[in-house]
């Protein structure tokens, strides 16, 4: 359970850090990126058209002026200390709710439903044997569980297997 752990904390962590970046290094101003974007195309498509060398690039210095009006390096270095206290915060934040949420045990209601699963999976018998392999239970709790699935009238045990009381 750590791998996974650690990698969707690593990649939360790391993408709201580069997020952050990004928006201080454009200085949050997401239209501009978008206008930028389309003039790119454009002068690609113009490019791609057989204009005269000279022509493109004039629009190619024109793109690169638009883009140093739009993109702030120095801001976006300057507030790169924030863009790290953003990510490891989200970070924290997810491996607090992952862990939190593996941690909790299991409640009486999502035991049974698992040990049902279980059991239409295998065509309606399983014996104990089968609920221990295939489950995260231990040999405790799959007692409790089948003694009440049992006594609930839900299980029926026969010889070491137990069935689905289907009605």
């Amino acid at each position: 359970m750590n791998l996974p752990r650690w990698t969707v904390t690593l990649s939360a962590g790391f993408s709201a850090a580069l997020l952050t970046y990004s928006a201080f290094y454009v200085r949050g101003d997401t239209g501009a990126v978008m206008a930028y974007l389309r003039e790119r195309a454009r002068v690609r498509r113009f490019a791609d058209s057989g204009a005269v060398d000279e022509q493109v690039r004039e629009a190619q210095r024109q793109l690169a002026a638009l883009g140093a009006q739009i993109a702030a390096p120095a801001q976006a270095l300057e507030w790169w200390p924030v863009a790290c206290l953003v990510g490891l915060t989200v970070a924290a934040l997810v491996w607090w709710l992952y862990g939190r949420r593996a941690v909790q045990p299991l409640h009486a209601g999502q035991l049974e439903r698992m040990v049902l699963r279980l059991a239409y999976r295998k065509g309606g018998a399983f014996t104990l044997q089968d609920l221990l392999v295939q489950s995260p239970l231990t040999p405790q709790q799959a007692q409790e569980v089948t003694d009440r699935l049992t006594a609930a009238g839900r299980l029926r045990a026969q010889q070491g297997t137990f069935e689905v009381v289907r009605s």
